[in-house]
């Protein structure tokens, strides 16, 4: 935390939760009687409700997007360098809204949480949800905070997913998408990398079949070996030898299997901080609704016309070294909504830190976002 608030940041915030106990149908046919959603608002709702951003985090994020919960915090939200007055995302424009979804492990209801049915913890027998139901409790925490249209539905990576099923579920609740960094769905190297942290989490011996709370431990060794392959597949092989090159950490080779280069060192610390402070049954539900997503199928697999609905403008961004997402994802969006003579932008931002980029304050993508975002603010009436 920096000694002062910088005047750019949207400040001290706290969270805040909303029991919703309209049952939801989830697509994979569990119904949840009730739920909590936890999220974060920044700026203030104009009096028409017209300046609604939704925020749709990726597979690790959360509703902490942007702000500080104390001046203790040693970061802000995952998202800060986006959102604040005067940044890409103007809160003195914009009504900012975060949500934690369904399955998560910070606040919304999701596998940590209690079973109304059962008063013991969900844990493995949280139902998987899908991309799907997250637009539909999104759709009813909308209700809730009385915003009847999106000004625009943003998200990367898995985010980006989210809102591209907004734009298809609910055509008349946005006026603008973006989707950034991401896919119409996962290639199978893709689903390939999912299921090997999947294994990962579900063979260490202190997962016990996802019933680890109840036997008062954790599988940190699994999780941490998931996120670790995770944060392989973020970065570039430029990203990486750039920070870290083939950097020893004691300047001398050992000759044994200690951690020696700072690339281990760096991925072993990211692993042992991420296995204290995430849900390794919320790991597997999130990777799972990533494999799942994809909303050609039911159309046998014509994006064309699965994206036929949107009647939102987009703006899609994408990312020269993202080889996870890559950038020829994005153009097949674009694609597909150009065939559909929908309004569509489209940026390929040369970046060299791989899909991570899209949460980096990189000049040109920033700028383009902004005269996009500015873009909208001028739609919306003071």
């Amino acid at each position: 935390m920096p000694d002062s608030i910088p005047d750019d940041s949207v400040g001290l915030v706290s969270p805040q939760l909303i029991h919703i106990d309209v049952p939801l149908t989830l697509e994979s046919g569990p119904v949840l009687s009730q739920y909590d959603l936890a999220y974060e608002t920044y700026g203030t709702l104009n009096a028409d409700a017209s300046n609604a951003i939704l925020i749709c985090h990726a597979l690790s994020g959360d509703h902490h997007v942007a702000g500080y919960h104390s001046m203790e915090d040693k970061k802000p939200g995952w998202w800060d360098n986006v959102i604040g007055p005067g940044k890409v995302i103007d809160t003195r424009h914009f009504f900012v809204v975060g949500v934690n979804n369904l399955g998560g492990c910070k606040g919304s209801t999701g596998p940590t949480s209690i079973n109304p049915e059962t008063g013991q913890v969900y844990g493995p027998d949280f139902p998987i949800v899908t991309v799907n139901d997250w637009v539909e409790s999104q759709a009813v925490l909308a209700d809730k905070l009385g915003i009847k249209q999106w000004a625009a539905v943003v998200g990367g990576s898995l985010g980006g997913m989210q809102a591209m099923q907004w734009a298809i579920s609910y055509p008349d609740r946005l006026r603008h998408v973006l989707i950034i960094a991401s896919a119409p769905k996962l290639s199978a190297q893709n689903i390939a990398f999912n299921e090997v942290a999947r294994t990962a989490i579900k063979t260490d011996p202190d997962f016990h079949e996802g019933n680890y709370l109840a036997h008062n431990t954790l599988p940190r060794t699994g999780l941490g070996l998931a996120r670790m392959l995770g944060h392989i597949t973020y970065l570039s092989d430029e990203a990486m030898g750039e920070k870290f090159g083939r950097e020893l950490r004691h300047n001398t080779i050992n000759y044994g299997f200690d951690v020696e280069f700072q690339i281990e060192s760096y991925l072993r610390y990211q692993s042992k901080t991420f296995v204290e402070k995430f849900d390794a049954n919320t790991y597997l539900l999130m990777t799972k609704a990533l494999d799942y997503f994809d909303p050609a199928k039911t159309y046998n697999d014509d994006l064309v016309k699965a994206l036929a609905p949107i009647q939102a403008k987009c703006l899609v961004i994408s990312f020269t070294t993202d080889w996870r997402f890559s950038p020829e994802r994005s153009e097949e969006i674009v694609n597909a909504l150009l065939a559909n003579n929908k309004a569509v932008t489209y940026a390929k931002i040369e970046a060299k830190q791989g899909h991570d980029a899209f949460l980096m304050p990189i000049t040109r993508y920033h700028d383009i976002f902004r005269a996009y975002m500015q873009r909208i603010a001028s739609e919306v009436p003071a």
